[in-house]
């Protein structure tokens, strides 16, 4: 079906010139442009992307979003090249199928699924994803986020989804692999619905990742979390990862709430001592926890963007608290807003913030 015509909506207008270095300027510009050009089959036109970054334009993954998005819809592009600071995208027509992305190195590849996953969510049909690169990367939701926070709201927006970790990849070396099953929506709706609350806390536990590195990093990294956490047993966990899909060190938390799941990463790094990297997430768990918003500043900015489609397609208005908007979040905002005919309304509260999308 027509990217334009999944659901429903105005029809593509003419192209859209969008500012790359507007707002927090990352890569994320680019990714939800794609995304959302590809939803309502309108092309664009972005300059200035990452101008102000140490290294300006498009890096590896931001080239393989621009090359997923172009398999995914059929569409055209220009401009998609290693160190391109302009790319000009015009969407096609939206099909369900099967696909291989390669990111190259260690480029993430969950922020390749996010790029394609919310223009495929309405289709009846199923899809399969094969991505290889960056499973666990800094600055990019690593796999088990989108596994156990991100996955399951998309499921209850209507996308059925099952996800596979086949290989881990760490930064700098990558070569990982994640398979994506999405098996089609049954009626090919999407169903709005609001989250301003995270419910009761039904469960917590940290796991340390490391292959090829020492495991008494791990265990360190886990006995300074648990101390500052008040856990200890099955709540510290450290997993067998193959050796050979090393080195990387990942720490996360999972927080099982009643409605939803957040969970908290830290990575470690040369010359960053395994105390450092508990101290890091333990510090962002006691900022989630220490409010009663929904969600955490990074599962606000990446649910807002599906959520708005959905609310598009619809009509039904929807809404979601959060502990924090972060400059991507703003960003992401302002963008979605060039594209679809929605309207956002945030307001502080004392736990946080709170977020309203109607039509």
């Amino acid at each position: 079906m027509p990217g334009a015509a999944a659901g429903g909506g105005p029809q593509p207008a003419g192209l859209l010139e969008l500012d790359g270095s507007a707002g927090e300027g990352g890569g994320q510009r680019l990714r939800s442009a794609l995304t959302l050009s590809m939803c309502t089959g309108r092309p664009f036109r972005m300059r200035h992307i990452r101008a102000g970054r140490e290294r300006p334009g498009l890096l590896r993954q931001h080239v393989a979003c621009v090359t997923a998005s172009q398999a995914v819809s059929g569409g055209s592009a220009e401009g998609a090249e290693v160190g391109s600071t302009e790319v000009a995208f015009s969407p096609g027509e939206v099909r369900a199928g099967d696909h291989v992305f390669g990111v190259g190195s260690a480029g993430s590849c969950t922020l390749v699924l996010q790029t394609v996953w919310p223009a495929l969510m309405a289709l009846r049909e199923p899809s399969r994803i094969m991505l290889r690169g960056g499973t666990h990367n800094p600055g990019a939701p690593p796999f088990h986020f989108i596994d156990r926070a991100y996955a399951p709201l998309m499921r209850r927006l209507g996308c059925p989804s099952e996800l596979r970790l086949r290989r881990h990849g760490f930064y700098p070396t990558g070569g990982g692999g994640i398979e994506v099953v999405l098996p089609g929506s049954p009626d090919g709706t999407l169903t709005p619905f609001d989250l301003l609350e995270r419910g009761a806390l039904r469960n917590g536990y940290a796991e340390c990742l490391v292959a090829a590195v020492p495991r008494h990093v791990g265990a360190r990294e886990l006995d300074t979390l648990g101390r500052a956490l008040g856990w200890s047993g099955e709540q510290l966990r450290l997993p067998l990862v193959r050796q050979n899909e090393g080195p990387g060190n990942a720490l996360m938390v999972t927080l099982e709430h009643e409605h939803l799941v957040e969970l908290f990463t830290a990575f470690g790094e040369k010359g960053v001592s395994a105390e450092t990297v508990a101290r890091n997430v333990v510090r962002e768990v006691r900022a989630y926890t220490a409010g009663q918003a929904a969600l955490g500043p990074w599962l606000a900015d990446q649910w807002m963007l599906p959520l708005a489609i959905a609310v598009w397609r619809t009509g039904s208005p929807a809404g979601f608290t959060c502990s924090g908007l972060s400059a991507h979040a703003r960003s992401n905002l302002e963008l979605i807003g060039q594209f679809l005919p929605v309207t956002f309304r945030t307001s502080q509260a004392d736990t946080g913030w709170r977020v309203d999308i109607g039509a």
